[in-house]
């Protein structure tokens, strides 16, 4: 027994010391997650691709057999930045981002995005493109909420400004037009709309040496009631204008009407339509009715999608009618997950014309609208 006292005295010894018992628990603690992260290695080794290194977009290399220091000095290193992570991410390209929110399962379902075309159009490529499609007219017809409904599809990529090109800047040049473009993918349309084409002589002509192929489209009203809201927007910018019924009239005891009023004669659809009609057939030419745009835009826009080639994507499920302002609104618009209505320049109260006006007015009208009526194969209805 003498023999082992010293040993037993040496371990009483370590035991009563607290300091040294911390140490050893400490040691085992040590020994038991070595002993468990070399046990996690080994089962990792085993489980294919999850141990990959990570590498240039879309690629990755072999799984790291037997290679267990490499990835236990991996895992005990400093994290990366976190760059490292998202660098492969593309954000969606903007024409889905714009209208996620619109589009409905069944979409979503059918049409998968090319990842290729996503990532180079997040990344600013894309190429911009003189339109294939063009809102020519008319002035107060609805052109506005015809665009800023279109605008929706991810397929349409249009500009916001009217850029005015083929009636006020056609001496700048074809690039300088394609240079107000958006950048668009394979398989989008631009689009622009400027309603005053539709008046301008030389348009016609101008549109078809740019491309005989282009797609026109023409939002039509009463035009009675387009020339009194073409009147209206004018009173807004200037009061002090003479009456409605003074400019209607060259002599008002006659009742002979003024047909130098550009409120009256943008009117005469049939006479411009006569000039659009020498340079594109009628199958190239859509026409939209502004009255229909507003009790159902979303059957108007099924007629327009079909006429672009595209799907109908556009429905009523995109649509609430405004009571206040009288007018079909966006539930969300492009690039927003709000409500959408067009501006406070749009829907404005009409000042009250004389009745007897406003029927000379028709009375005129009635012959032009005929004979567009038979132009086009429609009847608007305004007679």
């Amino acid at each position: 027994m003498e023999y082992y006292s010293p040993v037993f005295h040496s371990l009483h010894a370590f035991w009563s010391s607290p300091v040294k018992k911390k140490l050893l628990l400490l040691s085992i603690m040590f020994v038991v997650w070595v002993y468990m992260l070399y046990s996690c290695v080994g089962y990792c080794s085993t489980v294919p691709g999850l141990v990959m290194v990570h590498t240039p977009r879309g690629k990755e290399t072999a799984p790291a057999t037997g290679r267990r220091s490499d990835l236990v000095s991996r895992l005990l290193a400093k994290p990366q930045p976190w760059e490292d992570v998202e660098s492969d991410y593309e954000e969606p390209p903007i024409r889905t981002a714009a209208s996620r929110d619109l589009l409905d399962a069944d979409r979503d379902r059918d049409r998968v995005p090319d990842p290729s075309a996503m990532s180079s159009f997040s990344n600013g490529s894309g190429s911009k493109k003189l339109p294939q499609a063009i809102i020519i007219g008319v002035k107060k017809g609805g052109t506005r909420a015809l665009l800023e409904f279109l605008r929706v599809h991810p397929d349409i990529r249009a500009v916001g400004a009217e850029p005015h090109f083929f009636d006020r800047n056609y001496e700048n040049g074809l690039e300088w037009y394609r240079d107000l473009m958006p950048k668009t993918l394979e398989g989008q349309i631009t689009m622009e709309k400027t309603p005053s084409y539709f008046v301008t002589r030389e348009a016609p002509a101008r549109i078809s040496a740019m491309s005989r192929d282009t797609k026109l489209i023409v939002v039509v009203r009463d035009p009675v009631t387009r020339a009194i809201s073409d009147y209206t927007q004018t009173l807004s910018k200037k009061p002090d204008i003479p009456s409605f019924e003074s400019l209607t009239f060259k002599n008002r005891t006659t009742g002979l009407i003024d047909t130098s009023w550009s409120a009256i004669q943008i009117g005469i659809y049939a006479k411009h339509l006569d000039n659009w009609l020498q340079y594109f057939p009628m199958d190239q030419i859509l026409f939209v009715s502004g009255e229909r745009l507003i009790s159902d835009p979303a059957g108007e826009l099924g007629r327009v999608q079909d006429f672009l080639g595209l799907k109908r994507i556009i429905t009523d499920k995109h649509f609430y009618f405004n009571q206040t302002k009288g007018f079909p609104c966006l539930k969300k618009a492009e690039g927003s997950s709000k409500p959408h209505c067009l501006g406070k320049t749009k829907g404005r109260t009409h000042p009250n014309i004389n009745p007897e006006v406003v029927q000379r007015l028709r009375d005129f009208y009635r012959p032009f609208n005929m004979k567009f009526y038979q132009m086009t194969g429609h009847n608007f209805g305004w007679d």
